[in-house]
């Protein structure tokens, strides 16, 4: 299996995960059940998709999946911060960012990859 953790993404979703999985404890019990373990459950497909397709000859489909899970995960913190499941503002501003910045990465990596076809 090819290495993974000196990928900036992994790094970066990595982090990400960890700062979720902290932020969704202080989620009220009923958006702790539902968007919190949306939340979760999406920011570790986004690093065990990294690593698939860090592992992949043929990365092209699990970028595009990589892409459309960052998409899914853009959209639930949005409704958090809607229905008022996080905190504060300031979770909301760095999440989202963190979030736009695996987008971008992600986007990066799938258009080198189609370069290369």
């Amino acid at each position: 299996m090819a290495q993974y953790e000196h990928l900036p993404i992994y790094k970066k979703a990595f982090d990400m995960t960890i700062y979720i999985e902290n932020i969704v404890k202080g989620f009220s019990r009923y958006h702790k059940y539902t968007l919190g373990t949306d939340l979760r459950n999406l920011s570790r497909e986004v690093v065990r998709l990294i690593i698939k397709a860090n592992s992949e000859r043929d990365r092209l489909s699990t970028l595009q999946s990589l892409r459309d899970t960052i998409e899914g995960l853009k959209i639930t913190v949005r409704i958090c911060k809607e229905v008022k499941a996080l905190k504060n503002f300031n979770s909301f501003n760095h999440l989202i960012s963190e979030v736009i910045s695996l987008g971008r990465q992600s986007e990066g990596w799938l258009k080198s990859m189609r370069g290369k076809e």
